[in-house]
């Protein structure tokens, strides 16, 4: 059940920078197909979030310590980046375009998934 709870809330942190930002873009037909697309996202993000975000945080130490975490910042917006193109490889409509909207992304995503998960993850 917790898997399911952090994937809808990436998947509105995810809504929430679509539609904040103009280079986050989630193209659709009805209101369906967006949040279908927006929850295959957040898997996605999930994955890649699971799987290089330690290896990154290992190998990038230094520079986390060096710039006092706000290169965790530049992190999450590439992997934000390399989500959008992920998602565009198996052709679901998402489109991260370029750094600035993926760093801006990534701080909606982070601060709305963080005031959500105070309110609906209750572990």
């Amino acid at each position: 059940m917790n898997i399911l709870v952090k994937i809808v809330i990436t998947a509105v942190s995810l809504a929430a920078a679509a539609y904040f930002l103009d280079g986050i873009a989630v193209p659709g037909n009805d209101n369906t197909e967006r949040a279908l697309t927006l929850v295959a996202v957040a898997i996605i993000f999930g994955i890649v979030n699971a799987l290089l975000k330690p290896i990154i945080k290992t190998l990038g130490c230094a520079f986390y310590v060096l710039t006092l975490g706000l290169f965790g910042l530049v992190v999450n917006a590439l992997l934000l980046m390399l989500t959008g193109w992920i998602a565009e490889q198996v052709d679901l409509p998402f489109a991260v375009d370029g750094f600035w909207p993926a760093l801006w992304g990534a701080i909606v995503v982070g601060l709305v998934g963080w005031a959500l998960s105070l309110v609906l993850d209750k572990d």
